[in-house]
């Protein structure tokens, strides 16, 4: 893979990386109001996304990011949009009722299984094909949620799947199509989002998960091994990453507790090339949990830099909490990212577009003098 790379990592992640999204610009916000009203059709949506996207990935270049993203401009939702176009999945506007995160809840949305699952022209095939086309030289980074996201926010219809192992099979057998479609498509670089995870590390939302009668630990495991058959003979010039998020949605955050739970079962079990952990506030917890990390070939990517405010950290205070992380995993090991996008959802963070670019900027400089 070619691209501005910093010293040490010729395949993704990358000393400096990103997460993916990123702040919607003014004018795709407006456009995609305006096709909402039947004010403009989708060609003329798509032309300014395009342009939109061109730009940023022009920036993201300019900033000295090896990997670029289509920031998630074409998505309303960094999860649902793409769910909601598996085979067997429908999406829907529920009467009430958002994702509540802390003192803030999202809009009404919601993903239910109807049919047998699978993987068959998903637009965001074409999303990738864009982003591949201006790409050039640099790595075209994809961003799809994990699987365990269907499960842990979609309702299963009985009627689809009275067998609960039968779900997680052809789960598992839809991700493997899905994974092989955008490969097929040029990607090399394709990240698993999800949050179920750090709910799992939380003592709050686990007490949920069990009053809605889920059991823990099966959770677990059955998303432990729906990630492994989805993976398994993956191409060996395809990088799989995993994202773990707290939540974000306008700054604010959902979980919290250290990741000593799930440690064990993300670090040993899974075969994923490299994960991207929240480390900017101390919900995270400290780095105690990386002593699970066993495998030379995993790079584990710490998000001390927070994409929820624009005030930037100090310097030697990232650099000497790097430092604190090698006691558990090998400098050559690690890398250095936003903890997570800046838009996961199309409302965004609360910061302007030229802090979002000065963040990221500060994850390439603290990288060179980190790694270089």
């Amino acid at each position: 893979m070619q691209g501005t790379n910093l010293p040490g990592r010729e395949r993704p992640p990358f000393r400096a990386d990103q997460v993916g999204s990123l702040l919607r610009p003014e004018r795709v916000k407006e456009a995609r109001q305006k096709r909402l009203q039947g004010e403009i059709d989708e060609a003329a949506l798509r032309a300014i996304e395009d342009e939109e996207i061109t730009r940023l990935v022009a920036k993201q270049k300019e900033v000295g990011l090896a990997a670029v993203t289509d920031g998630e401009l074409r998505r309303s939702w960094w999860h649902f949009d793409f769910l909601e176009h598996l085979d067997g999945v429908q999406g829907y506007e529920p009467q009430a009722g958002g994702i509540q995160f802390h003192q803030v809840t999202t809009r009404p949305r919601a993903i239910r299984v109807v049919g047998k699952l699978g993987f068959s022209q998903h637009p965001m095939l074409d999303h990738f094909r864009f982003l591949r086309s201006v790409a050039g030289d640099h790595p075209a980074k994809m961003t799809i949620p994990s699987p365990s996201m269907l499960h842990f926010r979609g309702e299963i219809d009985p009627n689809a799947y009275p067998d609960e192992d039968q779900f997680f099979t052809d789960l598992g057998l839809a991700y493997k199509q899905a994974i092989q479609s955008f490969y097929d498509a040029g990607c090399r670089y394709l990240q698993l989002d999800d949050t179920a995870w750090a709910y799992l590390c939380s003592e709050e939302q686990r007490a949920q998960i069990v009053a809605k009668g889920w059991d823990p630990k099966r959770l677990e495991d059955k998303y432990a091994e729906t990630i492994n058959a989805a993976v398994q003979g993956r191409p060996s010039d395809l990088a799989i990453t995993m994202h773990i998020c707290r939540g974000n949605f306008r700054s604010t955050w959902i979980s919290s507790g250290g990741y000593e739970p799930v440690a064990e079962t993300l670090f040993q079990r899974l075969d994923i090339d490299g994960f991207f952990l929240e480390y900017d506030s101390d919900r995270a917890g400290g780095f105690e949990p990386l002593r699970f990390v066993n495998r030379k070939s995993l790079q584990i990517v710490l998000g001390l830099i927070t994409s929820k405010t624009g005030q930037l950290e100090n310097k030697d205070e990232v650099k000497r909490r790097i430092e604190e992380a090698t006691k558990f995993v090998p400098l050559e090991q690690l890398c250095l990212s936003p903890q997570c996008g800046f838009a996961s959802t199309e409302e965004g963070n609360l910061l302007t577009e030229d802090e979002q670019w000065t963040k990221l900027a500060h994850v390439v400089e603290i990288s060179r003098e980190v790694w270089g």
